[in-house]
């Protein structure tokens, strides 16, 4: 992309570097960005959606990090069960029958995609040890998913578990700005960015893009607002949603994307943009020429403490089987819609 079309957007966008909260969001523009260079993060909540995605759409979200979450398929519509088995296990674990089964029963209605996709995924798997929120045990099913869907896991997945570690993000305190609300990282709570000595935003990158050179000290791009009104159906997403455009982006050639997705107690409502601004990854963009999108969802009555869905509760309560971890999925594609956006050349917003 020509580096006058990035400056024109991020112009477009902020009108100067502070986020204009007053302002109403622009619409997220067209940056014709590298979707070859995609990639989907994603903790707790997020990082359940996070899964979602790869397994809906494996071709496109060929690049997958999950930090603190169980495995695809696990709540099956079931607050009760996503409680009971997904998180704690006083329903007992997930049994991987009973997901293969959803799986198998998904890919025959073409509502999840092919097995070859799949098969060819990158995969980088975080859980703190003493993770009491979603155990440890639970998000060992996940590896045990992707153990059989990839062609070779020993190559294509990584698995780190960190002592110690409780339920967040977990971030290098060195990698990130002085004023970054940590919190302990066996103690975790709000905003969940754990003080744990381990950086899983560049560990994750690495895993998934290869190795890079060294981040800047700080980020050098432009972090924007965006709307978030996308014709999928969706309820329950925020206003807006933030966009991180790294500086690197302006030399002529396309940015790839990641996609960030937040977990519970981590929206705007919650802690502001305290996950967008210093989740660690904008740095880590900035080396390996990456925008970062950070969707957004808000709490309501039914969603208190502003979750991605993954257990069913933004599809219509009356039916027996919410679509939220297929292809039909309104969250799911209101971020695929958004993530399109961000794909198309700029001309197609002219």
């Amino acid at each position: 992309m020509p580096s006058k079309a990035i400056l024109g957007v991020a112009a477009l966008l902020l009108g100067g570097a502070a986020l204009a909260e007053e302002a109403a969001p622009p619409p997220l523009p067209a940056l014709g960005l590298d979707g070859e260079r995609l990639a989907v993060l994603g903790v707790s909540s997020g990082g359940y959606m996070a899964t979602q995605l790869a397994v809906a759409y494996p071709a496109r979200y060929s690049r997958l990090g999950v930090f603190a979450a169980g495995p695809w398929g696990c709540a099956q519509g079931s607050l009760g069960q996503a409680l009971g088995q997904c998180m704690l296990t006083h329903r007992g674990l997930p049994e991987p029958s009973e997901l293969a089964a959803r799986h198998a029963a998904y890919l025959a209605e073409g509502r999840v995609g092919p097995p070859e996709a799949l098969a060819r995924q990158r995969v980088f798997l975080w859980h703190g040890e003493q993770d009491g929120t979603v155990l440890p045990a639970v998000g060992e099913r996940l590896v045990e998913q992707y153990r059989d869907w990839l062609a070779d896991a020993d190559a294509q997945l990584r698995r780190v578990v960190t002592p110690g570690a409780g339920h967040g993000w977990p971030v290098a305190g060195e990698r990130v700005a002085q004023e970054a609300p940590l919190v302990d990282c066996a103690a975790g709570g709000s905003p969940y960015l754990l003080d744990c000595g381990y950086d899983g935003p560049g560990e994750a990158l690495a895993w998934l893009y290869g190795e890079a050179e060294s981040p800047p000290a700080a980020p050098s791009g432009e972090l924007s607002r965006f709307s978030q009104e996308v014709d999928s159906g969706a309820r329950q997403l925020g206003e807006s949603g933030y966009l991180y455009l790294p500086a690197a982006c302006d030399d002529g050639e396309a940015c790839g994307l990641v996609v960030a997705l937040h977990g519970c107690g981590m929206a705007t409502e919650q802690v502001g943009d305290a996950f967008a601004r210093h989740s660690g990854l904008n740095a880590w963009a900035e080396a390996y020429r990456l925008a970062v999108l950070y969707p957004q969802v808000s709490p309501s009555l039914g969603n208190p403490q502003g979750c991605w869905d993954w257990w069913g509760y933004d599809e219509n309560s009356w039916r027996p089987h919410p679509d939220h971890d297929s292809r039909d999925g309104r969250q799911l594609r209101a971020l695929d819609a958004m993530v399109e956006r961000l794909l198309s050349p700029p001309e197609a917003s002219e």
